[in-house]
């Protein structure tokens, strides 16, 4: 009897348990086509939404900067690759540059590049003002960047005096005192001012080019870059020289040559005389 009451109790045991074994899986196959129906509405949300929101990422040109993709596409896309990302070994990318350094470059002839050197050279400009306005216009709507103030005359309001001052101080290290330029190391140098605008003067502390460091407003205000291009324009240009013969310009070494020839022919003269009065 007993066995046959345990055997009882084992069957009922087992028929209670199939029934919550069922259950269980139930619940698991709910869980996993609830699982799989909301990955499908998150899928279809994105397939929806996504196109919209990358439409707003990339908004479409402007006529001046689809004008200016065009001349980009045909004299520019070879260095600098597709969409201005740069390509190794050619050119760097042009994303975050902004508007200053496409005038720069490009209203200088020195873009495009003849050829591959320690520093571009500048030449005559390959593109109108219109199209160098062009190409800067697609550049900053691509990625950004400082952009030079509306005019020509952006030195109208300068400071002559203060703008001297602070050319010594900044600029005269490498373009000397007088304008000039200079040799640099590695077969770079820092280039005349005598035929630079005052927008390229301007455009050049904006974006630093070749060697030349970065000028940003926090640097140099607005204000004193328009006193600098004031003394570059109104005084080196101008070959004012109230002390006299300028030497050249090139600064206190010509100066001291000279006094020093000059003292030392005038001193053996003066030496001879004397000698021979006696």
């Amino acid at each position: 009897m007993t066995s046959d009451n345990d055997r009882r109790r084992g069957l009922l045991a087992r028929l209670r348990e199939r029934p919550a074994a069922r259950s269980r899986g139930r619940r698991r196959l709910g869980a996993a086509v609830r699982l799989f129906a909301a990955l499908m509405l998150a899928g279809g949300a994105y397939t929806v939404f996504a196109p919209g929101a990358q439409a707003q990422d990339n908004p479409p040109l402007t006529g001046a900067a689809a004008e200016g993709k065009a001349l980009f596409d045909v004299s520019c896309v070879t260095c600098h690759g597709r969409n201005a990302q740069g390509v190794e070994g050619r050119g760097p990318s042009l994303i975050g540059v902004g508007a200053a350094s496409v005038e720069f470059q490009v209203s200088s002839g020195r873009m495009p590049l003849a050829r591959q050197e320690a520093q571009a050279h500048r030449k005559p400009p390959v593109f109108t003002d219109e199209q160098v306005r062009q190409l800067g216009q697609y550049i900053q709507e691509l990625g950004g960047g400082p952009v030079v103030p509306e005019g020509d005359d952006l030195h109208e309001n300068g400071n002559v005096a203060a703008g001297g001052e602070l050319f010594r101080i900044n600029c005269s290290q490498c373009h000397a005192f007088g304008g000039g330029g200079g040799a640099l190391s590695s077969g770079k140098f820092a280039p005349s001012l005598h035929p630079a605008t005052d927008r390229q003067i301007y455009a050049a502390m904006l974006s630093g080019p070749q060697n030349m460091p970065v000028f940003g407003d926090n640097q140099l205000r607005p204000e004193q870059k328009a006193d600098i291009i004031a003394y570059i324009q109104e005084t080196l240009k101008r070959d004012q020289d109230p002390g006299g013969l300028n030497l050249g310009r090139y600064g206190p070494s010509t100066e001291g040559l000279a006094i020093f020839l000059v003292g030392i022919v005038a001193l053996v003269f003066a030496s001879l005389w004397i000698a021979g009065k006696s």
